[in-house]
């Protein structure tokens, strides 16, 4: 049996946790005889209760939901490699699932997505831009965004995927070896830097179509820092290429 381990960075996210994590508890049932999957929450200082929420929660369910606790927001990026190494190195974990903990992922999409690994890819995308993948809930500024955002990703990647700035995806953990020391990127850019790391090393990849919803309680983290550095690392890469 394999070890799956869903980092969940949070910031502010009391309301989404006490409903996704039992949901991922859930799915780590049905699929028992294949995935052992646990939870590791990346807090990064919330001041709202989210911490208590995830401590309550872990004491009902020892060993299935852990927490890794910093003093500050320090980005996404830096959430998922605190998380990925710790997963890796402590936890023993052979894949690796990035997920947003605000409800926007369907849970249920999981086990779909890790079939993908069981019949050999490395890397599963959960795509919002295939055949199948929708949206719903953003306003058109926040559309807009995305749809710009991912030309200039799949441009500075060579167009070689269709969702190069989803947030749902399964990654073997192996792939990460020697990976994460060279990936600088601190936000949300940190999703094209390691796309981008991992197609230099050939990985397997597929995209499976999901559907995206808008979250119902708190605000997104998406701040101007973060499309300047996406947009810098995006240039970067198409240079380089």
């Amino acid at each position: 049996m394999k070890r799956c381990c869903v980092v969940l960075p949070t910031y502010n996210e009391r309301e989404n946790v006490k409903r996704l994590l039992p949901e991922l508890l859930n799915i780590s049932q049905r699929v028992s005889e294949k995935w052992d999957i646990f939870v590791l929450v990346v807090d990064d200082g919330s001041p709202n209760g989210t911490v208590a929420e995830v401590k309550r929660l872990a004491n009902e369910n020892p060993g299935k939901i852990l927490l890794l606790e910093r003093n500050e927001k320090r980005g996404l990026g830096e959430a998922y490699k605190v998380g990925f190494r710790y997963a890796t190195e402590e936890l023993k974990a052979d894949v690796l699932v990035e997920m947003d903990a605000d409800l926007s992922h369907d849970p249920n999409d999981l086990p779909r997505l890790l079939d993908k690994i069981e019949n050999g890819y490395d890397f599963v995308i959960g795509s919002r831009y295939i055949n199948g993948g929708k949206i719903y809930g953003w306003p058109l500024r926040r559309k807009i965004i995305s749809w710009a955002g991912n030309l200039l990703g799949r441009f500075a990647l060579g167009f070689k995927v269709k969702d190069c700035t989803s947030g749902f995806r399964v990654i073997r953990a192996s792939l990460l070896s020697g990976l994460q020391e060279q990936i600088k990127t601190r936000g949300y850019a940190f999703q094209l830097s390691l796309l981008h790391s991992v197609l230099k090393k050939r990985a397997r990849i597929v995209e499976v179509p999901i559907i995206f919803k808008e979250r119902k309680f708190g605000k997104s983290k998406l701040g101007s820092r973060d499309l300047i550095e996406f947009i810098k690392t995006a240039l970067v890469i198409a240079l380089k290429k």
